[in-house]
């Protein structure tokens, strides 16, 4: 045991090292792009929102996709029923709303996600004249710029799409909410400057002619995922995602244990379906680390107990450990540039993204397990049997 210890010590403190200079670079990626001009660049855009439910500061998270500095551009708030306790809410902001805004009702979904369903419904109503697509989500919070920086760097057709990512703030002080912004966080860095980034929902955006060349709609006509579905096709047609840090949105979240397990039980089973690569080498570093921390307490506990020197145990033990929360404690601060007037509260809260991430990967093991055991998820009241990349069943709504 003490063998594979030392081995497995090795391998994490490796790891961590390499991870760390990876923290360092987006650090200074996101600082350069917070720093970017985004430009006079403001092609005629529609953004597109799926809705369902009520959520924390549902109103106010619309009213910001009315808000952009963009001059040029559309909202489709897009539900499956006016009987959705969202529709009221969609309707008032899209009545006060500054630049055009819709509510759009697409019905139910069949053999497909709703959120698919719903932004295929969508698109097919946009007219041709609007060049550009750009999807967010309604829990989600962007700043005013979200949209021109989202966009500018379209201006550039070798660009496939442009992306970014989800930063989770807690409303309250619970240990569940604590819990999931913790989670998420280290997803925000896995995309890069030049890494083989993924599309994330809540914030991308690509060219309404490259979007039906892919074949995007079709796609999702039997689809739980949209953003690992157009990912998948972009790759596939050798397009770039870029990904903008400067366009990190915000998402308020209140969660329970239930919630939390739901979520990121979710997350990982789509990944395990649509991205097996990224979803086997997570499984694998995740459970490592994991592995590697359990025998170093075991065995610097039985040092202790047997009177014997057990500084050296400890010390392997914790390393990796340290190294993690440095990570950690670096991506705060890129955090906290780019989303420089909510610095104070995210500060407030950095015990959560640092502290936290010393257990996080158990959390994660215990999704990736359950991956192994079910095909099922639950999405906003819906259950979802995921067969494939382009086979959904609907089991219960």
């Amino acid at each position: 045991m003490e063998t594979a210890f030392y081995v497995l010590s090795v391998l994490q403190i490796a790891l961590g090292l390499y991870l760390l200079l990876q923290g360092l670079q987006w650090l200074y990626y996101a600082r350069r792009r917070s720093m970017a001009d985004a430009g006079f660049y403001a092609p005629h855009t529609a953004v597109l929102c799926s809705c369902k439910g009520l959520e924390p500061g549902l109103e106010r998270n619309l009213t910001t996709l009315t808000e952009f500095d963009h001059q040029n551009y559309e909202v489709f708030f897009v539900l499956a029923s006016e009987s959705d306790p969202a529709y009221a809410v969609a309707k008032r902001v899209a009545a006060t709303s500054r630049p055009k805004a819709h509510v759009l009702i697409a019905g139910a979904p069949v053999d497909c996600g709703e959120k698919c369903n719903n932004l295929r419904f969508a698109i097919e109503q946009i007219p041709p004249d609007f060049e550009f697509l750009a999807f967010a989500d309604s829990d989600g919070r962007p700043g005013k710029s979200w949209l021109k920086r989202l966009v500018a760097p379209l201006s550039d057709s070798r660009v496939g799409a442009t992306t970014t990512m989800r930063w989770l703030i807690p409303n309250r002080s619970d240990f569940p909410s604590a819990l999931l912004a913790a989670w998420n966080a280290p997803v925000v860095t896995m995309l890069s400057e030049k890494g083989k980034n993924f599309c994330w929902g809540g914030g991308t955006a690509i060219r309404r002619s490259l979007f039906d060349q892919l074949g995007v709609a079709e796609e999702w006509k039997y689809s739980v995922s949209d953003d690992y579905s157009l990912t998948r096709l972009l790759h596939r047609a050798g397009r770039s995602i870029m990904f903008l840090p400067d366009c990190l949105t915000v998402s308020y979240v209140e969660a329970t244990f239930a919630s939390l397990f739901e979520f990121t039980n979710r997350q990982i089973l789509i990944t395990r379906v649509y991205a097996e690569q990224m979803w086997a080498f997570g499984f694998a570093t995740h459970t490592l680390y994991c592995l590697t921390l359990l025998l170093g307490i075991i065995l610097t506990l039985g040092d202790l107990a047997a009177g014997l020197p057990a500084f050296h145990h400890a010390m392997l033990t914790f390393l990796p450990v340290l190294l993690g929360m440095m990570r950690s404690s670096l991506r705060v601060a890129a955090v906290t540039e780019v989303l420089s007037s909510l610095r104070s509260q995210i500060m407030s809260q950095a015990w959560i993204y640092i502290l936290l991430t010393v257990i996080i990967p158990f959390l994660y093991v215990a999704n990736f397990v359950t991956s192994l055991i079910t095909r099922k998820i639950r999405w906003r009241t819906i259950t979802y049997e995921v067969v494939s990349p382009n086979q959904t069943r609907i089991l219960a709504n």
